[in-house]
């Protein structure tokens, strides 16, 4: 299986899309106005706290107070707060922790009142983005995630991730990460680290080492709120969590975003720097991959699947209905029975590309076709579980229920992935204007571009709509046919998915638009 991430740079966001075998199955977005990301730490003041919800506000610079709830403390919270008011304040010098007295830890089952108050100071990380009306959500037990271990300050556990496969590889790291820890810290070690050597994993815990002594250096002169720590950027925060062995390619449009994309490879994966590519073409990039056509047919209600069968996706404020039909493929199965747990089965498949594809999360509800044999309704849970298992986002999923439907959970961090896919009818009345009518605008823009001397030689190429394009080049007696022999011109015409009916635009040959 080939796996390649494509990244298309705009002036107000950077869009990254995972393919797998040319299939789109992750899409993600940032947006460059967006100061909250899922890993950021600031230095915040507690706003007020609320015994009825067990909580606090806490104020990190967004519009809306972030929420933090007592089980998102930390049991070393008490140890914490001490430790920013003597780094605010310059009586700690030596960052390490290695000495640094632990406080009793709070209570498990504890208020929030008895461990933290109003206009306290407080390292918080995010830990899921705003979403909707809501603040950001944030933590104080911080965590610094790297390539293969994840570093956590004022503790001494070592624990590691359960997809580790076998209990010798376990025991392995174990050995190894306890032999190169700093004292003070605990570790996390992560699913990547498997099979890796020593020298690749102290170099990982020395860079995490090194982000924690730079974030505590800048306590002392940092203002309220203010962030002290950034997550890694989009690109690198993405090839952290994904980036494999079985990665063939990472195509880039923009030469500034290739440069950190491999300033990032360089560290994790010297050997591979040369699978990220500057990529140059005159079709833009998703077009080239075919993934703006593959977002159009994914983001609908309606989702459509192998053999006609197709999905119904339905958003709500509390949770996510799917729906899955048959529709109206010929049944090749000797029975419903096989025909049920057919369409089942490719269902399972795709919701599971669409829940990452989406970053739905919170209740999904799922209505399968009935299917009345036991055996085959452990069958489809069973592959519908081995099918999210490569989903990075924590889920649980429920046995199907009584009345045939499945539960489960997912959780969200971030906003989710909401992508409009009916355009708006171009005429108030109901009617789209015929061809023929853009054709009279397209050539008028197109008279005025060569009556300028310097486009009268250049390549020039027209971007359409799919359909417009088609019926600018079909046939012999074409519209473009007809500029030819009136201008003494060829003009290039581009299909391109990601425009309306009526939108066109024209480029000259190094990919640079033509104003009229």
């Amino acid at each position: 299986m080939s796996k390649e991430l494509i990244i298309r740079s705009r002036s107000s966001a950077v869009d990254f899309a995972l393919l797998k075998d040319g299939k789109l199955v992750e899409f993600h977005k940032e947006i460059e106005d967006n100061k909250f990301h899922v890993g950021d730490i600031f230095l915040a003041k507690i706003k007020k706290t609320l015994s009825g919800l067990n909580a606090a506000f806490v104020n990190v610079g967004y519009e809306k107070d972030a929420f933090l709830h007592y089980h998102d403390l930390g049991p070393k919270v008490s140890t914490l707060l001490k430790f920013i008011k003597r780094a605010g304040s310059g009586k700690v010098k030596d960052f390490s922790i290695k000495d640094y007295p632990l406080e009793p830890e709070i209570n498990k089952d504890g208020v929030i009142t008895d461990a933290v108050q109003a206009n306290q100071s407080l390292l918080v990380q995010i830990i899921k983005e705003p979403i909707s009306t809501k603040g950001p959500r944030i933590s104080s037990e911080l965590s610094l995630a790297g390539r293969y271990l994840v570093l956590v300050p004022f503790s001494n556990r070592v624990s590691m991730s359960q997809k580790i496969s076998t209990r010798e590889e376990k025991n392995r790291l174990k050995k190894l990460v306890m032999s190169i820890k700093p004292k003070g810290f605990g570790v996390i070690i992560r699913t990547v680290a498997e099979g890796k050597k020593v020298a690749e994993l102290d170099k990982d815990l020395e860079d995490l080492y090194n982000r924690w002594v730079q974030m505590c250096k800048k306590i002392q002169k940092a203002d309220y709120p203010s962030r002290v720590l950034s997550e890694l950027n989009r690109a690198s925060s993405i090839l952290r969590d994904i980036f494999d062995d079985g990665f063939t390619g990472i195509h880039v449009d923009d030469p500034e975003l290739l440069a950190e994309v491999q300033e990032y490879l360089q560290q994790i994966a010297p050997e591979r720097v040369t699978i990220a590519k500057l990529f140059k073409n005159e079709v833009p990039i998703f077009e080239h991959f075919g993934i703006e056509r593959q977002i159009k047919a994914s983001f609908g209600r309606t989702v459509s699947m192998n053999r006609g069968a197709y999905l119904i996706v339905e958003h709500t404020e509390a949770l996510h209905v799917i729906d899955v039909n048959s529709g109206n493929r010929s049944n090749k199965a000797k029975n419903q029975e096989d025909t049920a747990l057919e369409v089942n089965m490719i269902a399972a498949t795709e919701i599971a590309r669409q829940l990452r594809l989406r970053d739905m999360g919170g209740i999904i509800v799922i209505d399968f076709i009935d299917m009345i044999k036991h055996e085959n309704r452990k069958k489809l849970f069973e592959h519908f579980r081995k099918e999210m298992e490569s989903d990075r986002a924590k889920h649980k999923i429920l046995p199907p229920s009584r009345i045939g439907l499945i539960q489960m959970t997912r959780q969200r961090v971030r906003p989710e992935m909401d992508i409009k896919t009916a355009e708006p009818n171009p005429n108030i009345n109901g009617e789209v204007e015929a061809p023929i009518v853009l054709m009279d605008k397209i050539k008028a823009d197109l008279e005025k571009i060569l009556a300028n001397p310097k486009h009268k030689k250049k390549k020039i190429v027209l971007h359409l709509h799919p359909f417009i394009a088609a019926y600018v080049t079909k046939g012999l007696k074409s519209e473009r046919t007809k500029w030819y022999f009136e201008y003494n011109k060829w003009i290039k015409v581009m299909p391109r998915d990601a425009y309306t009916y009526l939108h066109y635009r024209f480029f000259d040959g190094k990919g640079k638009v033509i104003h009229v």
